[in-house]
């Protein structure tokens, strides 16, 4: 028994300590007050002065920004809209937004725009009316997009022949050519256009046909100088001169074509 009372707890021996401890409470460690003490009085010292710092900061930002609005450079860009932007910035379109339409800007009517009424003289000699070609010949000009104003088989004769050749005269092949052009009818056409004249002769091809590119009338349907198948004006003034020696006033219809607007613009 002395050695169980020995080595029991002292509250059981004494029991005053347990009346103690209840009195006492818990110990705190040393300097624990001290340091909450020190906290609480920190606390305080940033609540006294947390409204003059918002204060000082809110006036430092107004003065920044007076002081860069000032500046010549951004001050120029706000009173000149024609000037490039500095900081202008653009924000992607939103979900919902619609890209901005182009706007289509008419160009004004060039004064200087080539005249699509130009007219030029366009013949098929006795071959080509005698091999049949009048149809594919008017079909590559009106599939090029000239218009024929007027048509007509004719058979001229000898001195109409000769005024029309008149500066071949002093040839030597002048009788051959008006012996030749006088064997049968002629296709005589004033076809119009743009640049008419020089297209025509473009169409026809060179006066040789052995020199002519392939794709024109002579040289995709013939093959000697005396058998090359058409005339075609040389110049604009030829054109006029030959226009009024084939055709007599009122003789061309002046019409309007359905497929002009897909022609030119």
């Amino acid at each position: 028994m002395a050695t169980a009372s020995s080595t029991a707890r002292p509250d059981k021996i004494n029991p005053a300590f347990d009346v103690w401890k209840r009195k006492s409470g818990p110990q705190e460690p040393p300097g624990l007050q001290k340091r909450q003490s020190s906290q609480r009085e920190t606390s305080t010292q940033a609540r006294k002065w947390a409204p003059l710092i918002f204060l000082v900061g809110a006036v430092c930002g107004i003065l920044l920004t007076l002081l860069f609005c000032s500046h010549p450079t951004y001050s120029r860009q706000l009173s000149s809209p024609n000037d490039p932007p500095l900081l202008q910035t653009s924000s992607p379109p939103t979900l919902h937004e619609r890209p901005a339409t182009p706007q289509l800007s008419v160009k004004p009517e060039n004064p200087d725009k080539m005249s699509t009424t130009e007219q030029t003289f366009i013949a098929i000699k006795p071959d080509g009316v005698q091999r049949g070609l009048v149809g594919p010949i008017i079909s590559r000009f009106e599939t090029r997009g000239f218009k024929l104003v007027a048509i007509k088989l004719v058979t001229p004769g000898k001195e109409h022949l000769e005024a029309h050749y008149a500066d071949l005269k002093e040839k030597s092949f002048f009788p051959g050519l008006i012996s030749y052009m006088n064997s049968g009818p002629i296709c005589a056409m004033i076809w119009e256009g743009l640049d008419a004249v020089k297209t025509g002769r473009t169409i026809l091809g060179a006066t040789n046909p052995l020199a002519s590119a392939p794709g024109t009338i002579r040289g995709d349907y013939a093959l000697q100088t005396g058998r090359n198948i058409c005339h075609g004006s040389d110049s604009v003034e030829n054109a006029k001169k030959e226009i009024a020696l084939w055709f007599k006033e009122g003789e061309q219809v002046s019409w309007k074509s359905a497929l002009e607007s897909w022609t030119y613009e």
